[in-house]
Order: structure tokens, then C-alpha cells, then sequence
């Protein structure tokens, strides 16, 4: 089965995983590797979305060292990207051995979408527009990532959900996310959690991942966003055939922050 490069353990805030489960649950799906990209939030204002690094990296070392032979665990991290911080978290990834970092956008107008009252008295397309346009930004101020996160991750959240979301209307500001992307040598994922969240497709929408590779783009990794074991790898036996149908010939994994393409 396809790599699983977008899971969360307990050093999340938002999970409450044992690393070893998820490692277990990797190996049962057949697995050769995973990657384990726990959150990092800088400023929150819960202390715990902010990753207690000292102690996350030897413990996913030890944990790398004792799956050795059965399973190739990267340690990654989930970058959650404002303007304001691209220079603190550019500092951070260098000052540390990272083999994958994923750029995410959780914010609009200061909020997390997953809070109702962040599309309190706005159209969904108003939200959807504003956190893209935030997202462009964004990756114009931070480099120091390799793949771009679940980059319709609002749409998620709308009362409306897909109504009023497809590439064509926001086709503008998709195109320069994904041409900033392809400029500055990165590569997006295809986050499967929209599928699971009754979406109909992944994060980003089918449609955008297509527009990616028409415009050149060819690195593309593959994540669950899995908070809990059952979670790993979920829907991905719809990804390989798509990706393929898509024009890539490759997905992309991490070692040392440098893609291996894996053939399709």
C-alpha cells in the first residue's frame, strides 16, 4: 500500500494515538514506510499544539530504531503557517532533523474553519476565497516546507461544504497557489481526510490536483491526516488509479527532506 505521509500521534493536541499503534496498524496494512507529522503551532494559544520537540525527536528516534527491519518511520512535522511567524518557523525547521515538513494552513480571519462561528454571517465562498488568498500569502513568506497541506482544508468546514467550492471559481487564486508551488520547487499532498469527512474528494479537490500536474507539477505525496490507527491509509485504493489517470507518473516520499519518486 501506498506510504502514509500525514499522520498525528499523541504529541498532537489533537490526538491521542500510542506512535506504536499507528506504527502496528502501517505494518498490518502492508506498509513499507510512514511518516509521522505531528503538530506544530507556534502561537496557539493551547499549549498543546505546540510541539514539545525536545522530546518528540528522540522518542520517534528510538521508535525508528526498534521498527527497523519492519517498518521505515520518517519523522515530519505539520508546520501551521501565518505570515507573521514564516521567519520563527523557518528558524525552527533548520534548527532541527526533520525528513519531511508539511506547510498547513489552519486559519481564517484568526480562526480554525472547524469552529462554526468563523462562517457566522458570511457565504462559505467568502471564507473559501479569504483562506485561499491567506494560503498564497503564506507560501509567498515560507520555503521551508516540502508539500503544501490539504490545500481546500476550509471547504471541510462550510455549512454548505462543496455548493459553492469547485476549481473553476476559484480557479485565479488555485492556479497562483499551485504556480508558486511548482516556482519554488515543492510539491503538495493529496490529503484523503476529505474523503472520510463525507467530502466526496480529497483535499485538494480532484480537479486541482489535475490542474497541478497540468501545469508541471510533479511532486505529490499521499497522507491520511490519521489521528487514530483505523484511520492510516484510508481510501487510498482510490489514489494510485487517479494520480495515474491524472498524468503522474510518480508519488513522492521524504527521507532527509529529499524526494524519492516511487513509480506508480
Amino acid at each position: 500500500m501506498i506510504s502514509d505521509y500525514h499522520m498525528h500521534t499523541s504529541f498532537s493536541g489533537d490526538s491521542t494515538a500510542d506512535p506504536h499503534d499507528m506504527a502496528d496498524r502501517a505494518i498490518s496494512l502492508g506498509m513499507k514506510s510512514i511518516c509521522i507529522t505531528d503538530h506544530m503551532d507556534t502561537d496557539s494559544e493551547e499549549p498543546e499544539f505546540i510541539l514539545d520537540t525536545g522530546r518528540y525527536l528522540p522518542y520517534m528516534e528510538r521508535l525508528r530504531k526498534e521498527y527497523e527491519g519492519r517498518l521505515d518511520i520518517r519523522i515530519g512535522v505539520e508546520i501551521g503557517m501565518q505570515t507573521a511567524l514564516a521567519g520563527r518557523h523557518c528558524e525552527y525547521v533548520k534548527q532541527y532533523p526533520f525528513d519531511f515538513v508539511i506547510a498547513s494552513l489552519h486559519l481564517v480571519y484568526g480562526k480554525d474553519p472547524y469552529f462554526p462561528e468563523t462562517f457566522a454571517g458570511r457565504e462559505d465562498r467568502e471564507v473559501y476565497r479569504a483562506y485561499l488568498e491567506s494560503l498564497l500569502e503564506n507560501l509567498k513568506a515560507f520555503h521551508e516546507y516540502q508539500v503544501v497541506g490539504h490545500i481546500d482544508y476550509v471547504v471541510r468546514y462550510g455549512a454548505h461544504k462543496a455548493e459553492q467550492y469547485g476549481y473553476t471559481e476559484y480557479a485565479d487564486i488555485l492556479d497562483a497557489i499551485l504556480r508558486r508551488v511548482i516556482e519554488d520547487g515543492r510539491g503538495i499532498e493529496v490529503n484523503t481526510a476529505g474523503l472520510q469527512k463525507g467530502l466526496g474528494f480529497p483535499n485538494p479537490h480532484y480537479d486541482v490536483i489535475r490542474r497541478y500536474r497540468q501545469l508541471g507539477g510533479e511532486i505529490v505525496t499521499v497522507g491520511s491526516d490519521a489521528h487514530a490507527p483505523e484511520q492510516i491509509g484510508s481510501n487510498f485504493c482510490l489514489i494510485e488509479d487517479f494520480l495515474r489517470e491524472a498524468g503522474f507518473r510518480y508519488r513522492t516520499e521524504f527521507k532527509d527532506r529529499v524526494p524519492v519518486f516511487i513509480q506508480l
